[in-house]
């Protein structure tokens, strides 16, 4: 398959909050090469359901945080994130990390508000062009042992965001700014805790110990204190209960010394949810790991919760959006009162 050269005119510079039309199947597959990519990025078969239908943007996706190899932030181009657009892992075996999808603008095009819809815009076609494409190339190689391994955007985005933005990369705070993502006082707070972690992660390495400022820890100060072997609580939650996750305090003494509790991260940014009330929204057994591909089945179970996602806000206003896994320990029940 030729991938056209996208032309500058596909560029739309989109910003937060603008009506876009997702373009057809038959588009969007002249746009792709022989992997059913775009500039490395995947064209997934769960975005084939929103083909013709017309969307909100909800993040522009010109960095994301390097969740693969740690290096810090990443840059891409011309990609945003539509409002509801998740990923659903019907593709993929069954994964349930519910990763908010990318979107190249070449799959796009600006809708003026108040231009009528297409009637048969959503209308399934008989004819799926893409699909088959698109379902060889969700798959890797096997692993050496025969394993299934999965290929999706996640597991692509160091190839689809190849270019490292450093701290001292302004440019992507105005992007920021510009495009809608934050406000200019939400966008210096980040920028500040950025400096803040970095004159922490120096201090660590180089100062002496006296010298650190509350034990060297990254803003939100998240230090675990449960030592190697971490306790585990069954709730038994399911979908619609109501919750409550504990205090910052009672969570860390589940931790390890690595933020772990049996394998599962609680990180800085989690931490700005203690003591919000949220309705459970589905248990979580299986998702892909983003490194090798391969499905990880959880010994443990947890839960994710309804709206509640990632901010980014202690991490350089990244726009992914991921939703936090939690594990039932972090977690109490909140008995709802009924009407008499």
């Amino acid at each position: 398959m030729t991938q056209f050269a996208t032309p500058a005119s596909l560029s739309l510079n989109l910003r937060v909050g603008e009506l876009v039309e997702v373009r057809s199947e038959e588009e969007i597959l002249a746009t792709l090469d022989e992997r059913g990519e775009l500039d490395a990025l995947p064209f997934m078969p769960e975005m084939l359901r929103y083909c013709g239908q017309r969307m909100t943007v909800h993040k522009v996706a010109h960095k994301l945080c390097d969740t693969i190899s740690g290096s810090g932030m990443r840059r891409m181009d011309g990609a945003v994130h539509l409002t509801g657009a998740r990923c659903d892992g019907s593709a993929h075996g069954g994964c349930q990390t519910a990763c908010s999808l990318y979107w190249k603008e070449a799959w796009l095009k600006r809708v003026d508000a108040g231009t009528p819809e297409a009637g048969d815009a959503v209308t399934p076609r008989p004819s799926r062009p893409l699909l088959p494409l698109l379902e060889v190339n969700s798959r890797k190689e096997p692993g050496p042992d025969g394993e299934e391994r999965f290929s999706c955007q996640a597991t692509e985005l160091l190839r689809a965001a190849p270019v490292c933005l450093p701290l001292k990369n302004l440019g992507q705070y105005v992007t920021d700014v510009r495009s809608g993502n934050a406000g200019s006082l939400a966008v210096l707070r980040t920028f500040l805790v950025q400096v803040f972690n970095r004159y922490q992660n120096i201090s660590r390495r180089l100062l002496p110990r006296w010298l650190w400022i509350r034990g060297g820890l990254r803003w939100g100060w998240v230090k675990g204190g449960a030592g190697a072997h971490t306790p585990v609580a069954h709730l038994g939650l399911r979908p619609g209960e109501l919750v409550r996750v504990k205090p910052k305090e009672e969570i860390l003494k589940t931790l390890n010394e690595d933020l772990l509790n049996r394998g599962m991260g609680f990180e800085e940014e989690m931490s700005r949810h203690c003591g919000r009330t949220a309705r459970v929204l589905a248990r979580v057994d299986q998702c892909i790991d983003e490194k090798t591909g391969r499905m990880l089945r959880m010994k443990t179970p947890c839960v994710i919760l309804d709206d509640v996602v990632c901010g980014g806000v202690y991490n350089a206003n990244c726009p992914r959006g991921f939703v936090p896994f939690w594990r039932e320990i972090w977690l109490e029940r909140v008995e709802e009162t009924r009407p008499a």
